[in-house]
């Protein structure tokens, strides 16, 4: 068995939406995001009832704030035992390098967001970065790198470039997964599907609705699955 690739965005407002999707899956088949709404919500506890069902969580709290105070929150978060938390590259070196030393290599996994998904050219203009966005992301990302992050969260649509800057052992999570059938973009604006983010480079892939809303999550993550091993053998065979 291939460790998951999948994960599933738990996208909701209190701890009992997102258990009864939890007991509808399979940790064999897709790791857990608990991300700001649902965290603030709920707190603490729903990751170790997460983690004793046999989940791998993703904390996707995107910690951006002065390197000291990142730092003791990247280390609260090593001590939930999660499996990944995140950081803005936005916060620049000093805070990188603070989170990258406030956690153990080789625990928790320590990876940083180049710029949200949600972004396009205007947005940019509006907060005065210079650059398309897929220039923004790769200086980004070549800092998180620089600071020895273990990856960036990254569109697929840039993740075949960073693959080949930054190399096979750098980690790429990407959102804005919709399969080929699904034509809603949602919130998102740079989007892909789960086959084009593979042979891309993406490592894991981050899937909210078309899996926790599908009639049978479990056997649309099954399904998706199916079309990562088979996006992933073509890979390999290039």
């Amino acid at each position: 068995m291939h460790e998951p690739r999948i994960i599933v965005a738990l996208d909701f407002p209190d701890d009992k939406s997102a258990l009864q999707l939890a007991h509808r899956l399979d940790p064999q088949l897709c790791r857990l995001k608990v991300g700001k709404e649902l965290f603030t919500a709920t707190g603490p506890h729903l990751i170790e009832q997460l983690m004793t069902k046999g989940f791998d969580v993703f904390l996707d709290l995107k910690f951006h704030d002065i390197p000291n105070t990142v730092a003791k929150a990247c280390q609260a978060a090593a001590h939930l035992n999660v499996w990944m938390v995140n950081v803005h590259a936005l916060g620049g070196r000093k805070m990188l390098q603070a989170a990258r030393k406030a956690i153990t290599p080789g625990t928790t996994k320590l990876i940083a967001v180049t710029l949200l998904t949600s972004m396009d050219q205007d947005d940019l203009a509006d907060i005065g970065l210079a650059g398309q966005p897929a220039q923004i992301v790769d200086r980004l990302a070549r800092l998180a790198f620089e600071c020895e992050l273990d990856g960036v969260v990254c569109s697929a649509l840039e993740a075949a470039h960073l693959r080949q800057q930054l190399g096979e052992r750098f980690c790429l999570v990407t959102p804005g997964i919709r399969p080929r059938n699904n034509d809603a973009t949602d919130d998102q604006r740079r989007v892909t599907t789960p086959q084009q983010a593979i042979r891309n480079g993406a490592d894991y892939l981050v899937i909210g609705r078309p899996i926790a809303q599908a009639n049978d999550p479990l056997l649309a993550c099954q399904q998706l699955n199916s079309e990562i091993t088979a996006a992933s053998n073509i890979r390999v065979e290039n």
